[in-house]
């Protein structure tokens, strides 16, 4: 074999070797940085590298000086160029997974208890910089311009949802980008019917849903646009604007929405469930939404069967339409409950004269016509009610019997009668 021959195949041969000594030491370590932990080369693996690459660079002059033609040193290191290359990708591909099924994001779920977890929320809007600062300032990562990286080059850039996540340190940049772009941590929160709007808020609270105070400040100061709302006449007298229109369901909220999210899905559960058909009855009997959503959180607070409701209804009609003043005083117990609620936290297991006299606009004892504003959020079935009352009956007073049924009376004398039976008067 010509002697040239011996020493380029002897060049070519060492640097085989030298890089198989340094390309995966190098491949380990940058993958083990793209894949979000802190990477140490080691003494050993640093001098395998650093004879590795010496090796490399001394073939590649081996094959130069026997091989004196400049094609066949550049096809070496051409095939040098391409076994580095495909080195490399095979390790990056293997470091950065892309596999977002849902089969990976189950895999990858953490529990809330899991130890190290934490709550990271990720507010509407972020961008994958702002994510990665979030993530560092909350000890889940410690690289984020690696982050930053790796997510543009396996594509989640644009795919991560806002709302909270659960997260822990430790974990791989494809594991966090994988539960970053599933579904986020959400609460689900049942609204019964005939709650008051503080009712409502407690029931979040309680829920760690928002607090009190920020509530608040989103039912009187913050805007919504609802045709509704803007039909609702402003009134010093009116405890809060919207109650009666936080639509009664379940609900699921993701864990940091704001209480202005939390009011606004309501909001718009209530626009979505009262229909252009109810507005047209109500323009028929001549009363506004508003009154119509007023006078059926009463009957929502007063009885609860759906017939019932329609008869009960069919008596505050009569009686809001009656020439007497004193009886168009609708003298609802479930009014002075509301004030009770609002003003002292709870409410009254007996009514008493006194509480039938207490000074407040929403006392339909004192006060005749409906009161200011809505008391609760009603139902469906009660809003019916209140406008399609039970128009075959002629009744104008009743009363809970205290077994669960309502008994309906034409005349005071009889409404008397019934109230000295049940032992609601002397």
């Amino acid at each position: 074999m010509d002697r040239r021959l011996k020493v380029s195949l002897t060049g070519i041969l060492t640097v085989v070797v030298g890089i198989l000594l340094s390309i995966p030491n190098i491949m380990n370590y940058f993958g083990t940085l793209l894949k979000g932990f802190d990477a140490k080369f080691g003494l050993l693996n640093a001098v395998f590298t650093a004879v590795g690459l010496t090796l490399v660079i001394f073939g590649l002059f081996i094959i130069s000086a026997g091989l004196k033609k400049m094609s066949f040193w550049l096809t070496i290191f051409i095939v040098f160029v391409f076994i580095f290359t495909v080195g490399a990708t095979i390790t990056f591909r293997s470091t950065v997974s892309t596999d977002t099924s849902e089969a990976v994001t189950k895999e990858v779920k953490i529990k809330a208890d899991a130890e190290g977890a934490k709550m990271i929320d990720i507010p509407m809007g972020s961008n994958t910089k702002t994510i990665a600062e979030i993530l560092a300032n909350e000890g889940i990562i410690n690289k984020p311009q690696i982050f930053t990286i790796v997510s543009k080059i396996n594509g989640f850039d644009g795919k991560y949802q806002a709302g909270t996540h659960i997260l822990k340190p430790g974990l791989e940049f494809n594991t966090i980008m994988t539960i970053l772009t599933g579904k986020p941590e959400s609460k689900k929160v049942t609204i019964p019917e005939g709650l008051s709007y503080r009712q409502i808020v407690n029931t979040f609270v309680k829920k760690e849903l928002g607090t009190a105070d920020k509530f608040d400040y989103a039912m009187k100061y913050q805007k919504y646009d609802y045709d509704f709302i803007k039909d609702i006449k402003d009134s010093n007298n009116r405890e809060f604007k919207l109650e009666g229109y936080l639509f009664p369901d379940t609900y699921e909220f993701a864990m940091n929405a704001s209480e202005k999210t939390i009011i606004n899905v309501m909001l718009e559960n209530f626009n979505n469930k009262v229909t252009k058909e109810h507005y047209k009855r109500a323009k028929e009997l001549g009363m506004t939404m508003d009154e119509v959503i007023t006078l059926a959180s009463i009957i929502e607070r007063e009885v609860s069967n759906t017939q019932e409701r329609r008869v009960v209804s069919e008596v505050f009609h009569r009686r809001l339409k009656d020439k007497n003043k004193n009886l168009r005083k609708l003298e609802s117990c479930a009014t002075l409950q509301y004030i009770f609620l609002n003003t002292e936290g709870k409410v009254h297991e007996v009514i008493t004269y006194e509480d039938r006299n207490v000074n407040n606009p929403y006392n339909t004892y004192l006060n005749p016509g409906l009161p200011p504003g809505p008391i609760c959020s009603p139902s469906i079935d009660a809003i019916n009610a209140a406008l399609y009352p039970d128009e075959d009956t002629d009744y104008m007073f009743f009363l809970s019997a205290g077994d669960g049924t309502t008994k309906f009376s034409k005349t005071y004398a009889e409404h008397l009668k019934a109230m000295k039976q049940y032992g609601l008067a002397k």
